[in-house]
């Protein structure tokens, strides 16, 4: 790819968008550019050949792709910052900020203005986010090459603006719920004989391939539940007792605890 990608904001996320598109062999180093306000906390990725710096209004005259990475209550600072450096012509305008609305991004920069909203998770880290992204005013080139690039980064679907609350609770808070259903089951294998590391290899990969099942066949969970159910065996018996304590309903309870909490 020819086109040059500035990331505003190299905290977590923007490092890991920047490493990730490298290590993927998306684009070349030398075309991502990521600016910090503290530029000696990214300058590690100049050691794989990302350019650095600590001028946002230069990294947008820099790229043809602006990926806003920034704090939510940074957003309207930065982007009046850079506002009269960006080209509706020539910039696609990226926001991965939380609760960030392309309504509130083109009061500032312009209504007409080619803009994304993404919702990655913290496993873009390892090229495994599962991103939801909704689009305005791109092309479908645009929309294309913008989908590409979080492809390279894990899984994307695109969703209309009204559920990026949602994506957010079910794709970013996802992954500390399910670090939790795996913690819990680490904490099961421990008292039933195993010793730590292996308890957290065995429950990693078994929610690892649980998760593969559904993705690669599209089949709903209970399909693949069926197949290890026997009747009067120890999977149901367990099943049984955790939806007793609540299990499943305890989790959606806290779905829409965090939904409620993110909309208001």
């Amino acid at each position: 790819m020819n086109k040059k990608i500035a990331i505003i904001g190299g905290g977590n996320l923007g490092k890991a968008i920047a490493e990730g598109l490298v290590k993927s062999g998306f684009t070349l180093p030398g075309h991502i550019l990521v600016t910090r306000r503290n530029i000696g906390n990214i300058r590690h990725l100049e050691d794989i050949g990302i350019l650095v710096g600590n001028d946002n209004e230069e990294a947008v005259g820099f790229a043809d792709l602006v990926i806003m990475a920034v704090k939510p209550f940074q957003m309207a600072e930065v982007l009046t910052q850079i506002r009269s450096t960006l080209d509706p012509a020539r910039h696609i305008l990226c926001s991965v900020v939380t609760g960030i609305s392309l309504s509130a991004m083109g009061d500032i920069v312009g209504k007409d203005f080619p803009m994304v909203r993404a919702m990655p998770n913290t496993a873009i880290a390892i090229q495994e986010s599962m991103t939801c992204i909704c689009p305005s005013l791109l092309n479908e080139e645009q929309l294309s090459y913008v989908e590409d690039i979080f492809s390279q980064l894990g899984r994307v679907v695109r969703i209309d603006e009204k559920l990026m609350d949602a994506a957010t609770v079910l794709g970013a808070c996802g992954i500390a719920y399910a670090l939790r259903f795996i913690r819990a089951n680490i904490q099961g294998g421990i008292e039933i004989g195993f010793d730590a590391a292996t308890a957290t290899l065995i429950a990693a990969q078994t929610v690892k391939g649980a998760a593969q099942l559904l993705i690669q066949t599209g089949r709903h969970p209970e399909q693949e539940i069926d197949k290890v159910t026997t009747p009067k065996g120890c999977t149901i018996a367990g099943l049984n007792e955790m939806e007793h304590q609540g299990f499943s309903s305890s989790l959606i309870k806290g779905i829409a605890a965090s939904f409620q909490k993110l909309s208001h």
